[in-house]
């Protein structure tokens, strides 16, 4: 029969104790967040905390018990992956706060929020707390610089400088605080203006920053009436380079003399042969020969026609 002793039962006795401590304290906080949740409607201690600073303060201290717990447990054990997972739930509304940035880039906001999820986990497993930094403070870069990184390497099928991807973030800020202060959309010199850079830099990023994906030639527009992009493009109309030629001819020709006009016009207008223009006026083939060559040479030359 085994017998513990009493110094065993104290030995012990602190260890169990801490434990205890520690899971009393994220109980705390999170039946706190319960409550502040169930304030706003909301449900779960992922709900999304905007507005109330109280909210704020009850995630903050909840992410630094569960960081604390962490720390305490050593690497393997099965605690600590429900610690990580309690964490990640934690800090999902500041995911979803970064990804409202990047709202206006056409992309589900889900797929932002799984994206800026992953800079969230990296960002929980780099987290040093004896470092004296808030979690949120250090995690946002994080969490920005990987949904920047999908919108880089995987988003993107055109190729836009990087200059031009990093100021479209600056741009996009500015017409935001534009939009709410003015009440309309801002125009590109108040955004210059805003941002202190050239007007043409700010034109450049408009049109680069939503360039994401190359738009089909054959794909049907819908605020288009349903017509692709290719009916609407322009080509070159090969009667356009006559367009000069024939308004010269058409100077030249009121110049000519009524018969003369009339044989050029049976010609060259209405196909006839020199064998038919020579029946229609009543004179010989060789005649209509001679006044056309003759006809033809003023017109070449630009001369006036002279009797």
């Amino acid at each position: 029969m085994a017998v513990r002793t009493r110094d065993s039962q104290d030995s012990s006795a602190p260890e169990a104790g801490e434990e205890r401590i520690s899971e009393e304290r994220i109980a705390e906080a999170r039946v706190s967040e319960e409550r502040v949740a169930e304030d706003r409607g909301e449900a779960g201690p992922a709900a999304e905390v905007r507005g109330p600073a109280r909210g704020q303060v009850d995630v903050r201290t909840l992410t630094r018990v569960l960081f604390e717990r962490l720390a305490e447990l050593p690497p393997g054990a099965p605690e600590r992956e429900r610690v990580r997972a309690a964490l990640i739930e934690a800090n999902i509304p500041l995911v979803r706060y970064a990804a409202t940035r990047f709202r206006s880039r056409n992309e589900p906001m889900e797929d932002i929020v799984q994206v800026g999820t992953i800079g969230l986990i990296n960002a929980i497993d780099r987290f040093d707390p004896t470092r004296g930094v808030q979690f949120p403070t250090y995690a946002l870069p994080t969490i920005l610089g990987e949904i920047k990184r999908y919108f880089r390497d995987n988003v993107r099928t055109m190729h836009v400088p990087r200059r031009l991807q990093e100021l479209w973030v600056q741009v996009s800020g500015a017409m935001e605080e534009l939009t709410v202060t003015h009440g309309r959309s801002p125009k590109v010199p108040e955004i210059a203006a805003n941002l202190r850079i050239p007007e043409e830099d700010v034109r450049a990023c408009l049109a680069a920053g939503r360039a994401y994906n190359a738009a089909s030639l054959e794909a049907a527009q819908e605020h288009e009436g349903g017509l692709a992009l290719l009916d609407r493009l322009g080509y070159e109309d090969s009667a356009l380079a006559d367009v000069e030629h024939r308004d010269m001819v058409r100077h030249l020709l009121v110049q000519l003399p009524e018969r003369e006009r009339r044989i050029i016009m049976l010609r060259f207008f209405a196909n006839l042969t020199q064998s038919q223009i020579s029946t229609e006026l009543g004179m010989s083939q060789m005649h209509v020969s001679r006044l056309l060559s003759r006809i033809l040479t003023r017109l070449r030359t630009g001369n006036s026609w002279e009797e």
